[in-house]
């Protein structure tokens, strides 16, 4: 990492009476395909020693633990529906009860709409707890595209045309900017440029939060 990502850790972030006090790094990540979220969400949970959450991850731990909500998930997927928002909320309270979530976490993929921004509210507030920050990833368009078509035909994904990307882009845009806007009134989101080396989105992220936090 640069040396202005070393130079920051969840230390820098809160005072020591906040630290001492418990004060943990709450945060959310949001950012297109191709924004380089799921990168930088591994990179900042080690960096603040907090977990990533994904729905993905909790769906498969879910699943394969054999949970009643696992089974659940399960016989919506098997004909072919979509989970209800009930049941993801579910997995993650039943996650953010965990242990290793006392200091933080970064959810990544959730929530995806107005309902679960609503109930992960309720969730956090049943646990005593506030977001910190919501970080906004954001690239180019037509670097959204170029880096997504790269990676399609690295996976060998013929079905991943230029169309399709663009609408994946779009219906993302549509999904998201209610969620954006309820954060920023809230002053939670940190717009970060997502494009660049790792390391320098990485040092635009810690520094973004830094004054987010401070």
């Amino acid at each position: 990492m640069s040396d202005a990502t070393e130079s920051l850790s969840r230390r820098d972030l809160h005072t020591e009476q906040e630290l001492a006090q418990g004060k943990a790094t709450r945060l959310l990540i949001m950012g297109p395909q191709g924004s380089g979220k799921g990168t930088q969400a591994a990179r900042l949970a080690e960096k603040f020693a907090i977990p990533t959450i994904s729905t993905g991850d909790i769906f498969r731990a879910n699943i394969k633990g054999g949970t009643d909500l696992g089974r659940l998930a399960q016989e919506y997927i098997n004909r072919g529906d979509l989970v209800p928002d009930e049941v993801t909320d579910a997995m993650v309270k039943s996650r953010l009860s965990e242990a290793d979530v006392a200091d933080g976490f970064i959810l990544d993929g959730y929530p995806r709409n107005a309902a679960q921004v609503t109930a992960l509210d309720g969730v956090l507030a049943d646990l005593g707890w506030h977001l910190d920050g919501v970080i906004e990833l954001t690239a180019n368009r037509d670097e959204l595209m170029t880096r997504m078509a790269k990676r399609a035909h690295i996976e060998g994904r013929d079905d991943d045309t230029p169309e399709a990307i663009a609408r994946r882009l779009d219906i993302y845009a549509e999904q998201t900017a209610p969620l954006l806007a309820a954060y920023s009134q809230r002053d939670l989101v940190v717009q970060v440029d997502g494009t660049g080396d790792i390391d320098q989105v990485t040092a635009r992220i810690v520094e973004g939060l830094a004054a987010q936090l401070g």
